[in-house]
């Protein structure tokens, strides 16, 4: 028989938890957003807003970089540098960033050994680093609907080449709920909902519905 206290006692090491990843954004920039068509490019905005306020929340640590900003592909996207206001952002010239030393040297600083990565292109710039980072011993875990490509194929293929190498596909929600993972974790809770909230659609309505309607105590 199983005891269940002892079974959840401890998440599973193969979980992703505040404690034990970092959270990368690659090139979200308007150049890149420009030739991005795998999928709605508004869609893919809001999740990466998402995904940073959910590191946010949860004191997670975040990388920020862009490639050439000044030269071709402009800023990071406004609203994700306000998440992190006073956070540096590496730019870099090479398409790959794990090619690039100051970008791994943050990556390093993290000293965490699981990455969680969202970027533009996804068949370029979120790609190659991730393949280079799994080839040195990290556990990539690719936010699919935080990423985009050039076209819904590159992106796709993009996705099974980083799978094939090793990464795990994940969303910018299940990120989110996998760092909250109890409703009882109260600490957390208000600023889960709100990230919910924000940035869920139906379900952060469903949310705001339940929570008028029923009593601010409602779980997600």
């Amino acid at each position: 028989m199983v005891d269940i206290a002892r079974a959840t006692a401890a998440p599973s090491p193969d979980l992703l938890t505040p404690d034990n990843c970092a959270v990368l954004f690659v090139d979200h920039q308007p150049q890149m957003f420009f030739g991005t068509a795998s999928g709605d490019r508004t869609a893919i905005v809001n999740s990466t807003l998402g995904l940073a306020k959910a590191a946010k929340a949860f004191d997670v640590p975040v990388v920020l970089s862009t490639v050439a900003a000044e030269s071709f592909s402009g800023p990071i996207l406004p609203q994700l540098a306000g998440v992190f206001p006073g956070q540096k952002i590496v730019d870099r010239t090479s398409m790959n960033a794990w090619e690039d030393a100051p970008f791994v040297e943050a990556v390093k600083a993290t000293g965490r050994e699981k990455l969680v990565i969202a970027g533009l292109w996804t068949e370029v710039c979120v790609v190659l680093p991730a393949l280079s980072a799994i080839a040195q011993g990290y556990e990539v875990y690719v936010v699919a609907d935080a990423s985009g490509g050039v076209t819904p194929q590159a992106h796709e293929h993009a996705v099974q080449r980083m799978v094939q190498g090793g990464a795990v596909p994940v969303t910018w929600l299940q990120v989110l709920l996998e760092f909250q993972r109890d409703w009882a974790r109260t600490e957390t809770y208000e600023a889960t909902t709100n990230v919910v909230k924000e940035h869920g659609g139906a379900y952060g309505l469903g949310l705001v519905y339940a929570q008028t309607m029923i009593g601010a105590g409602t779980a997600g």
